[in-house]
């Protein structure tokens, strides 16, 4: 009796007419069914998350657009339709969780870096903040004087919000409103007693002392008259009567040439981004343009910059050794000390020693500023019997002070990453040197520091840039001070470079703006902390070596 054979069924063919197999049966769930499109609430919540995302997209696109941030906006876009396609895609689920960062890398990094490197080749600063268009309107606004013999108008102050506008009451009665943003415009709703603008839709009429409260702010407002510049403005010295301003200015567009009517001088575009006559005088309003590596050289050659430039070179780099040097020992000699099992009540000693690392930096450094004042910080008052020491005006006292200071909030960081790695050093290599009769001191140097400074090295380079940038504590500390009494610049002897970049931006008002040389100094900072950084992480390779 022969055996029957087993049934060979072809996944293929089988259920196919004529086969005579019956269907495979079918996968409870579609295989060409997304999870991804299924309406499952972590869908829905996808929805919701992404529709709010594709609305702050929007958002800036719009707000790119109206600032005609070109670049801003095509970024946007390509932003925008990569999160659409890649979190409704089944094809792009690696992307799901790289995405986000590599936007933020985009956002905060690359284009943060670009944007500096474009700067650092302008004139961008003080007289040279905008485009070439904005400074003719600039210039024609600036330049306007009163129209002898032109009407006056009877006019009402209005305020939509916080921002001022005018009301006017023409020759022909008709009621024209504008405010800082929008030109003048006829309004048909809006009611005049007695010859005066009394009420205007949309608008709230300000009263004699809400007048008085600002001021300043009504005897500076222009109103444009229209949306040409050249068509002048209405502008108000007792918030009562209006009169008509005309630029003395008149611009030439064929020419791109600016003329003064009252002098008749002519003045052309230089390649300095600013409108010069023949006799070398300049109207003071320019545009940015492209100057070359001369804010480069500048920084190095204009002894106004080089001289301090190279003092605060010198300190930046003493700081942030000396910082990493001090805050690393201090950490190394207590971890060590805390690590020994015979010492009672280890946890609640590293509790204390952490505490100066909880307290926000900005913080502390303004309550040692306090404490290390001359006349009346506690240092001296209390601790030293009323000395008048000048631990912050001093030059040398007030980098020890900088220090001290470092040294106190960063020992406490170098303590938790030393301890955790002495944690991790194998037990029976130590144990092994023990054997060997090698000595503690033969042991902390031949055994102890190789293994730590594996695990360290990359954590002292990144201190190391970190204090090479740590702007947060000079700033708060000495605020850059004691001056350099021989700088024409707002510069003193605990700057450091990135402290250096923040004046001469002049961001803080202490001097002229200039965003091309302070970017110039970033990117030196940059290629200096890029090549030690480098430089760095590839000696540590040797020490991987050794272990």
């Amino acid at each position: 009796m022969s055996t029957p054979q087993p049934t060979v069924v072809d996944p293929v063919t089988a259920g196919a007419p004529g086969s005579g197999e019956p269907p495979a049966p079918r996968s409870s769930r579609p295989a060409d069914r997304s999870h991804a499109r299924s309406f499952t609430r972590g869908f829905v919540a996808k929805m919701v998350v992404m529709a709010v995302v594709d609305a702050l997209g929007v958002y800036a696109m719009f707000a790119a657009w109206n600032a005609e941030a070109w670049g801003i906006l095509a970024a946007m876009t390509a932003l925008l339709v990569a999160a659409n396609w890649v979190y409704f895609s089944r094809r792009a689920l690696p992307l799901k969780y790289i995405l986000p960062g590599l936007a933020f890398l985009l956002v905060f990094q690359i284009y943060v870096v670009a944007y500096t490197g474009y700067v650092a080749f302008t004139n961008y600063g003080d007289g040279h903040n905008s485009t070439k268009e904005q400074a003719i309107e600039a210039l024609l606004i600036q330049n306007e004087r009163r129209v002898e013999g032109s009407d006056s108008y009877p006019l009402t102050v209005l305020a939509d919000g916080d921002e001022l506008a005018f009301g006017i009451l023409t020759q022909d009665g008709d009621v024209r409103v504008g405010s800082a943003e929008q030109p003048l415009e006829t309004i048909d709703d809006a009611v005049v007693t007695d010859g005066t603008v009394t009420e205007v839709p949309g608008y709230d009429v300000l009263d004699r002392q809400q007048v008085l409260a600002r001021q300043n702010d009504v005897t500076n407002l222009r109103v444009a008259i229209s949306e040409d510049p050249e068509d002048g403005s209405i502008r108000t010295q007792d918030a009562r009567t209006g009169y008509a301003y005309s630029s003395t200015l008149v611009h030439d567009e064929a020419a791109d040439t600016m003329t003064d009517t009252t002098t008749g001088t002519v003045y052309t575009p230089n390649d300095r981004g600013q409108f010069e006559a023949a006799d070398g005088s300049q109207l003071a309003v320019g545009w940015r343009v492209g100057v070359g590596f001369e804010n480069f050289t500048t920084a190095f050659s204009d002894s106004r910059y080089s001289q301090p430039f190279m003092k605060i070179l010198a300190w930046t780099f003493a700081f942030a050794i000396l910082s990493v040097v001090s805050t690393f020992g201090l950490g190394l000699l207590l971890a060590m000390v805390f690590n020994d099992p015979r010492l009672r009540g280890r946890k609640i000693y590293r509790t204390l020693l952490i505490l100066p690392y909880a307290i926000p930096g900005f913080l502390a450094a303004l309550l040692w500023a306090g404490m290390l004042n001359r006349s009346y910080g506690f240092i001296n008052q209390v601790l030293l019997g009323g000395a008048q020491i000048g631990w912050l005006t001093d030059p040398w006292l007030a980098k020890i002070a900088v220090l001290g200071v470092n040294l106190w909030l960063g020992f406490p960081y170098m303590f938790l990453i030393c301890t955790g790695a002495l944690q991790s050093l194998p037990g029976d290599v130590l144990e092994a040197a023990k054997i060997d009769g090698a000595s503690k001191l033969r042991t902390l140097r031949s055994v102890i520091m190789p293994l730590l400074l594996v695990s360290t090295a990359p954590l002292l380079i990144s201190s190391f840039a970190f204090n090479f940038n740590n702007f947060t504590l000079i700033y708060m500390l000495t605020g850059g001070g004691p001056r350099f009494a021989d700088a024409s610049v707002p510069l003193g002897h605990t700057d450091i470079l990135i402290s250096m970049v923040y004046s001469v931006s002049g961001i803080d008002g202490t001097a002229p703006k200039n965003f091309g040389l302070a970017s110039a100094l970033s990117i030196v900072i940059f290629v200096i902390v890029g090549t030690v950084s480098a430089i760095a992480f590839r000696r540590t390779r040797s020490l991987e070596e050794i272990s």
